[in-house]
């Protein structure tokens, strides 16, 4: 609701918008939002913390791809201290300037043992990430600039087993119809991308 009113939207009727709620399930879960006017970005932070608490594996599937230093870096620290790390972009987009930046880091990520692929036969919109088959997060955050410095955002991020299986199965049966991409593959392609890409990078603040 302080969003809404943030927003000057019109004024809702008196109600209990948040009745209290049985408990239902195994698993925890936390609703974390975000908004430009914190002091800080609570979904990056705890996004980060997993990431660099990771033991065996992590899942990424995001829309749109432009990590910061801190982010590229705790990607590349997982996959060097032999956690399985995947990543899963799309291989269509609606921003070409995003696409492309995204792309510029795939070099860095591939070279340090980091699993990209690719989702070939949709417009990829989902932004969710299991790790260790036991913290999922799900969300309107993407891994980029745009979402952690001045988007408003809200996840759930969910503690569990049972949960955890029903994410890596679907992350599984999107990697059916995704291509891995391979480092000897990328560094084959053409100048003309190389450079749409360094563009691309130089907006990455922005994006």
């Amino acid at each position: 609701m302080s969003i809404w009113n943030e927003q000057k939207g019109e004024p809702l009727a008196q109600r209990n918008y948040f009745p209290e709620l049985a408990n239902k399930g195994s698993e925890v879960i936390r609703v974390i939002g975000s908004s430009p006017e914190k002091a800080y970005n609570p979904i990056y932070i705890t996004l980060l913390s997993a990431i660099n608490s990771a033991e065996t594996q992590i899942f990424l599937t995001s829309a749109y791809f432009v990590p910061d230093p801190n982010l590229l870096s705790a990607l590349k620290a997982a996959a060097k201290r032999r956690v399985d790390v995947r990543i899963l972009l799309p291989g269509k987009t609606d921003s070409a300037l995003v696409y492309y930046a995204s792309r510029s880091y795939y070099d860095e990520l591939l070279s340090a043992g980091v699993k990209i692929y690719v989702r070939q036969d949709a417009l990829l919109h989902a932004k969710t990430t299991l790790i260790d088959g036991v913290w999922s997060t799900i969300g309107s955050a993407n891994l980029d600039w745009l979402s952690f410095l001045n988007n408003e955002e809200i996840n759930a991020v969910i503690l569990g087993q049972d949960f955890g299986t029903q994410m890596q199965t679907l992350f599984e049966n999107d990697l059916k119809s995704s291509t891995l991409v391979t480092l000897e593959e990328w560094r084959k392609r053409p100048i003309s991308t190389r450079i749409m890409e360094r563009a691309g990078r130089l907006w990455a603040q922005w994006l």
